[in-house]
């Protein structure tokens, strides 16, 4: 295997904590040690397909020394199947079909993988044509390398999430970087690969991944069969992703997902999470490059970064003491600073009563999403008369309705720009499909007595439940996004009913919130952000149109906040841009929104100048961005003007 040329030993900033090892850079692998790191792998390894094992070769204790690890697998990838892309190249992932399973009912761990990677690559990054990944930024060039994947538990949790390390071939042994992320929403391991392994592997860094306790490894609660360490439903005994009992003899048996039915309130320990991923890939280091150990935080680089949930991850990190990590990314982070900004939960549950409703107000007459068939949603108008017969609204006629909604929302910290973009996730019932996965997880509730009536189960022509099929059980590890509906799981409403059928259930969620004695409410309160530790950098980058996080209730309420106590962090606010990049092939949103990826991309290039070289960290910026334009039935391709002046 290749690895970078020795550069040269460059002198050591005053800034840097770091206490290097004699000879300030250990040299590029030599045979013997290409050999002998082989050996060590071999304790690990069955075959160079993945393996499972007890890998007593690795030492896998936690930061807080207890023993996290259950199993570890080993996996090589050339460049036919290589890390970033496993094989599928800028073509394959670019296609709108997935890639073929050759036994539906019973794909091989390769298929999987592959399948996994290229759902999550197309659920996060605008990869269509003109949008100007591959062109105007990232990259698509296939990297080789080996993956180390395992099950880690956190002290006192009842189930684990699952770490990878991705270690390219070219792994620089001059940089010693680490870059350590969590997935996206509530996606499973591969739920940052667009964001933190297309910036890190091509640079030669170890990137470290976890589902900080979320993930696709769904249970059928009829047979209770867990998803391996490979993606495939596990033989009895095996280590599972997320384990729960079987479900009632009689009737259609719900289906279990880790992120709502674990019983830990994963989100409270994210920070935890992301650790672990870390200290996991120092770990595999010290075995994989053993010429450059002992591997530590000492004299090893580690930055986090992760995107909308995965972004919250990495300010709950930023708050752990000791000097583990260098610098924090977040990108459109979902974070509840502990003075200011409001939790998911609380505007999500409010955005599913109302936004339907105020989306009908005249300011959003030129929204196309907000327009089906360019007149009032049906939907929307429904919702208002719904809120009007309760009293909620006074007016009585449907657009007095609609702008009496609207004001409302603007009164809890809603701006136009985020009311704009909501659009979306109204469109495609995302917050509902949040809002149920959510209130589960913060009443710590199992599949069969989720809050509110709730079920989630493979769904019928007619809605009812009905069994699921061998094939869609075998495609959830690769194809789920976390929660339903998607993958083949739906969403079960017991309490549907009248002409606004939604309206009980989303009423009942909504009245969790306003319990403030109740589980749902103790659980968000342990989701609180801490200031991050005092001298780390830190930069959030956010969306000023976001309509799934808010800016003023997340990023934009966070960095203040955190400044205002003395800690570094470095605020960019970026115009036209809101939540989903993966939406902007269509057209109506592509020429009202630019990528967030770049500006994502960007704060990773300044944190590692800063950490590597002592570049100053930017500070705060206003990113004046300018959409594509829309002309002779099409986009224009995405420019790096449109991008506006980077920090």
């Amino acid at each position: 295997m290749s690895q970078t040329p020795e550069t040269p030993a460059r002198p050591q900033p005053a800034w840097d904590r770091r206490t290097r090892p004699a000879g300030a850079v250990p040299p590029p692998a030599t045979e013997k040690a290409k050999r002998t790191k082989k050996t060590t792998l071999a304790l690990c390894a069955l075959s160079s397909a993945i393996a499972v094992a007890g890998c007593a070769g690795l030492n896998t204790r936690g930061a807080d020394g207890a023993s996290g690890i259950t199993g570890i697998a080993v996996s090589e990838h050339s460049n036919t199947d290589d890390l970033l892309t496993a094989g599928l190249g800028e073509a394959g992932l670019r296609s709108a079909t997935p890639p073929a399973f050759a036994n539906a009912d019973d794909p091989t761990a390769g298929e999987l993988r592959r399948r996994a990677i290229w759902t999550n690559w197309r659920g996060i990054a605008d990869l269509a044509p003109g949008g100007g990944y591959a062109t105007v930024y990232g990259t698509l060039a296939p990297v080789p390398g080996r993956e180390y994947t395992a099950f880690a538990t956190l002290p006192g949790r009842s189930q684990p999430h699952r770490v990878l390390v991705q270690l390219p071939d070219r792994f620089d042994l001059a940089k010693r970087c680490v870059i350590v992320t969590a997935s996206s929403g509530s996606r499973g391991i591969y739920g940052s690969i667009s964001l933190a392994g297309a910036w890190g592997l091509p640079r030669g860094c170890a990137v470290a991944y976890t589902d900080k306790g979320t993930g696709t490894g769904y249970v059928d609660t009829t047979d209770g069969v867990g998803i391996g360490l490979d993606g495939r439903r596990a033989p009895a005994g095996a280590p599972v992703e997320f384990s729960v009992s079987t479900g009632p003899s009689s009737g259609v048996a719900p289906i279990a997902i880790k992120h709502a039915h674990s019983g830990d309130n994963p989100e409270a320990d994210w920070g935890r999470h992301l650790q672990q991923a870390a200290q996991f890939a120092l770990e595999v280091l010290d075995q994989a490059r053993p010429q450059g150990a002992p591997w530590n935080p000492a004299n090893t680089r580690v930055i986090a970064v992760g995107v909308s949930n995965g972004g919250g991850a990495v300010l709950r990190a930023a708050e752990l003491p000791g000097d583990w990590l260098d610098a924090a990314v977040a990108v459109s982070p979902n974070v509840l600073p502990a003075n200011g900004g409001r939790a998911l939960y609380d505007y999500g549950t409010e955005a599913a009563l109302w936004m339907t409703c105020a989306l009908n107000a005249p300011a959003f007459d030129g929204v196309l999403l907000a327009r089906p068939g360019g007149a009032k949603n049906p939907a929307g108008i429904a919702r208002c008369a719904s809120l009007h017969a309760s009293a909620d609204i006074a007016a009585s006629e449907p657009e007095a309705q609609a702008r009496e909604a609207h004001e409302k929302l603007k009164a809890q910290g809603w701006t136009d720009a985020a009311l704009t973009a909501g659009a979306i996730s109204t469109a495609f019932d995302l917050w509902r499909a949040v809002n149920v996965t959510y209130a589960s997880a913060y009443a710590r509730t199992g599949p069969g007595d989720m809050p509110c009536g709730y079920r989630l189960a493979a769904l019928a022509a007619d809605g009812s439940p009905r069994a699921t099929t061998a094939a869609e059980r075998s495609a959830w590890w690769s194809d789920g996004s976390g929660i339903a509906p998607g993958a083949g799981v739906g969403i079960v409403d017991t309490l549907a009913a009248g002409s606004d059928t939604p309206l009980p259930g989303l009423r009942c969620l909504r009245a969790l919130w306003n319990d403030a004695a109740g589980p749902v409410r103790a659980s968000v309160a342990a989701t609180t952000a801490g200031l991050p530790r005092a001298g780390l950098p830190v930069i959030v980058v956010h969306g000023v149109d976001d309509g799934l996080v808010p800016e003023a209730f997340s990023g934009g309420a966070y960095a203040p906040w955190a400044k205002a106590n003395g800690r570094a962090v470095s605020y960019w606010a970026v115009e036209n841009a809101q939540h989903f990049d993966a939406f902007l092939g269509l057209p109506a949103l592509g020429m009202r929104y630019v990528p967030m990826m770049p500006f994502g991309y960007r704060a990773l290039d300044a944190a590692w100048s800063h950490v590597a070289d002592g570049t100053p960290l930017p500070g705060d910026a206003r990113i004046r961005t300018t959409p594509r334009v829309f002309a002779n039935g099409a986009l224009a391709p995405l420019a790096a003007e449109n991008l506006g002046t980077l920090p």
